[in-house]
């Protein structure tokens, strides 16, 4: 079994900000990128537990969602729930980026 899909992560200015896009789906913005990188962690996070807790649905009047990033998604709550590292899933780093530096 290979890797699993992890959505594309882009830095990107934002209004002398810095936004981190994780996919078309999810984004954090912050001063700076561990400011981002923490925004974005815990929008993802909210996001993984929402549908963990309530399930999906989706009307039959749009596009079905991607799967991928729902696995990524039931992953990311997988982690948080026993207790992992859900920041290095997420965003590929420690939790503090700047001592990764």
């Amino acid at each position: 079994m290979g890797n699993p899909w992890t959505p594309t992560l882009v830095i990107q200015d934002h209004g002398g900000r810095c936004r981190l896009r994780l996919g078309g789906d999810a984004w954090g913005d912050g001063a700076t990128l561990q400011e981002a990188a923490d925004d974005l962690v815990a929008r993802v996070v909210r996001r993984a537990m929402a549908l963990r807790s309530g399930g999906l649905t989706c009307s039959k009047d749009v596009s079905p969602p991607d799967f991928r990033w729902l696995d990524f998604l039931y992953e990311v709550s997988d982690i948080a729930v026993r207790g992992g590292d859900v920041r290095q899933r997420i965003v590929g780093a420690p939790d503090d980026l700047d001592q990764a530096a």
